[in-house]
């Protein structure tokens, strides 16, 4: 007769972390997460860490992409970035365990510091776009093979597996060939930039010094135009940014014009995770560029 084994508390699973990175006395608390992560902060006799657990068998090597992708934009050191303090699997349970940032309170030059700093962040460059593993970007696979054009990269590792993956689901979109030929034509052929990836306003931090810090990328060395596109997707970010970065790193002229051929790509992703609500507006950029 087989004994009947019991799942691992959230408790006893938490106990465990704490035990493995030698955290005495540690109490837990949940913190604010997402859909997929449940996030928490242990707070010990000697610091303060935040654990993030998902399913082990849902989402295979989530964390130890997200580890590459904080160390890839920690690594020039120009913006805050937590570090990565340890990652494990205890049972059918993924763990990641970062450094915890006490919020403050935005400086009075947050917005040019912000701009200054990722304007820094995207001249970091690579020779290939693309990274050395794939990742993820929300709960979805997100393919990073290295491509020496900003266009084939886009498309090829970007757009088509959102566009494949809605054709799975069941979403017709009015894709014409003479798309990617038109949206290939106004790429700029700049150098690969050192992305976050999936900069919107609950991507980032105010740290305690009132100083942005970057948390949960989608990091790739890729076209720079997407993070700034992706931060003017949902709003949050204040004009001084773009302002200051502009002044700092130049864009290429008709940034505002290409700006929803990136955002195509962010609203397929949201298209894909939350369904419907979001088929407008990726039918409209289609169009526009068919």
């Amino acid at each position: 007769m087989h004994s009947l084994i019991l799942p691992m508390s959230e408790n006893e699973l938490l106990h465990t972390i704490a035990e493995e990175h030698q955290l005495k006395n540690p109490k837990f608390s949940r913190l604010k997460g997402g859909d997929i992560n449940n996030v928490f902060l242990i707070n010990s006799e000697t610091k303060k860490q935040v654990a993030k657990i998902n399913d082990a068998n849902k989402f295979p090597g989530m964390f130890e992409a997200e580890k590459a992708g904080l160390e890839a934009l920690q690594n020039p050191n120009i913006i805050d970035v937590p570090s990565v303090l340890g990652i494990g699997k205890i049972e059918n349970n993924a763990y990641l365990l970062l450094e915890f940032r006490e919020s403050g309170k935005k400086k009075i030059d947050f917005w040019k510091t912000f701009g200054t700093k990722m304007a820094a962040l995207h001249k970091t460059t690579a020779k290939e776009f693309g990274f050395y593993q794939d990742n993820y970007i929300g709960s979805l696979p997100q393919r990073n093979n290295k491509k020496t054009s900003p266009a084939d990269f886009y498309i090829s590792q970007r757009i088509e597996p959102q566009l494949k993956l809605a054709k799975d689901k069941g979403y017709e979109l009015p894709v014409q060939y003479s798309f990617f030929k038109n949206i290939a034509s106004i790429i700029p052929s700049e150098a690969p930039a050192l992305i976050h990836g999936d900069l919107w306003g609950g991507n980032y931090l105010v740290n305690i010094e009132g100083n942005p810090c970057l948390i949960d990328p989608a990091t790739a060395f890729a076209p720079r135009e997407m993070d700034l596109a992706m931060m003017k997707l949902f709003g949050g970010f204040d004009s001084e940014f773009f302002e200051v970065y502009d002044q700092e790193y130049p864009l290429e002229p008709g940034f505002e014009n290409r700006i929803p051929i990136w955002q195509l790509y962010y609203l397929l992703v949201h298209l894909n995770l939350f369904g419907l609500g979001y088929k407008p507006q990726v039918t409209s950029i289609i169009k526009q560029f068919n």
